[in-house]
């Protein structure tokens, strides 16, 4: 038997890692500033992360959810101190699709309305219902695309209430800042008008931040930039720091009941030794201030690079936009100077999203190399 052949592959075999460096199986190191698609958020390796895992795994690894587990309950009150979302409630899963898939079917089950509202280059992942939010045809099968929603384009309100007028609107999901689709993102006007247009006609405001969640964008939450109060936020990448973990965080309006939800695996022991270390680190290490830090440092040397035509994103959730496709250099990024960065459905697009415990040195050393394969 062999792999499923869904991925095209770098010719790079990670072996070992540590903080922001990546080492293969012939010694070459390279600077990882992608993170594993923004996944990893302390650092690979982070000694606090490993020693967690590590007496996790000596004392109970995992069981199901039909015990108690003090390490939810533990996980819920520091996730909810550091976000600041303390009146919110927790339901814990395994990635950012499940996640989203939740968040749907909770916001169906409250108001019994079916009809999603999604935006234009939207991802939100691969499962039934999140697929079918996603603005990505070619992963959309024919037994996804049955669920009802509406792409709509950001920063339009006016066809937000269009669509609302209807009554058969469940749910709003927007990404904080859009990830795959390329850094796009919507104005603090209109996130604020979508909160109170979503109060007005009963329907759920869902914030995914699956991707800009865990202090990547600068903020805890990448939404906090504008001043609203999701019914739902849905958080997967950074969490677990590489360890498979979701969530999402439930406003007081929603009243739970036994059956509603369920997951074999969420919120396994393991899984929430890995959450709880990463909440702590973040907060001891005060990443938050670091990645403000590097990002203001970050904004200020990509204007040496004459190409790059636009930044987008915050915090370390940062796009280069050039006025030709980067695939070419992202290849020489990686076999050439040794930098691991992302790309995007905006073919233009350099993605950064690096751990939150990046330095300056690093930067430098990514520009320099950037200059190099420009030039």
């Amino acid at each position: 038997m062999k792999p499923f052949n869904v991925y095209p592959l770098y010719n790079v075999t990670p072996v070992k890692a540590n903080d922001v460096y990546v080492t293969d199986d012939k010694g070459v190191e390279y600077l990882d500033l992608y993170g594993g698609h923004g996944v990893i958020s302390i650092g690979h390796g982070h000694p606090h992360y490993l020693a967690k895992l590590k007496e996790q795994l000596d004392a109970i690894g995992f069981y199901s959810n039909a015990i108690q587990n003090p390490l939810q309950v533990e996980l819920s009150e520091k996730l909810g101190k550091l976000s600041g979302c303390t009146d919110y409630s927790l339901f814990l899963c395994n990635s950012g699709a499940e996640a989203n898939e939740n968040a749907l079917k909770l916001a169906s089950f409250y108001n019994q309305k079916k009809r999603v509202i999604a935006f234009e280059n939207s991802f939100h992942g691969r499962t039934s219902v999140a697929v079918s939010v996603t603005d990505n045809p070619k992963i959309i099968a024919p037994i996804n695309s049955t669920n009802p929603k509406t792409l709509l384009p950001l920063n339009q309100l006016n066809l937000v209430e269009i669509e609302f007028a209807k009554g058969d609107v469940c749910a709003v999901i927007i990404e904080g800042i859009q990830g795959v689709g390329g850094l796009d993102e919507g104005t603090t006007a209109f996130f604020q008008d979508l909160e109170q247009l979503c109060n007005k006609h009963n329907v759920i405001f869902i914030v995914d931040e699956i991707q800009s969640g865990y202090g990547r964008s600068g903020k805890f939450f990448a939404y906090q930039y504008h001043n609203i109060k999701p019914d739902i936020i849905s958080v997967a990448k950074g969490m677990g720091n590489g360890f498979p973990i979701g969530g999402i965080l439930i406003s007081p309006k929603f009243k739970a009941s036994y059956g509603m939800l369920g997951t074999t695996f969420g919120g396994n022991h393991l899984a929430c030794a890995a959450a709880i270390s990463v909440l702590e680190t973040l907060e001891k290490e005060c990443l938050l201030q670091n990645v403000n830090e590097i990002s203001a440092y970050f904004m200020e040397e990509v204007q040496k690079i004459p190409q790059v035509k636009k930044i987008k994103g915050k915090g370390l959730m940062l796009g280069l936009e050039f006025d030709f496709e980067i695939a070419e250099i992202r290849k020489k990024l990686i076999y050439d100077k040794h930098i691991f960065t992302g790309g995007a459905m905006n073919k233009n697009l350099l993605r950064i999203l690096p751990p939150l415990t990046v330095k300056k040195e690093h930067i430098d050393t990514f520009f320099k190399g950037l200059k190099e394969v420009l030039n």
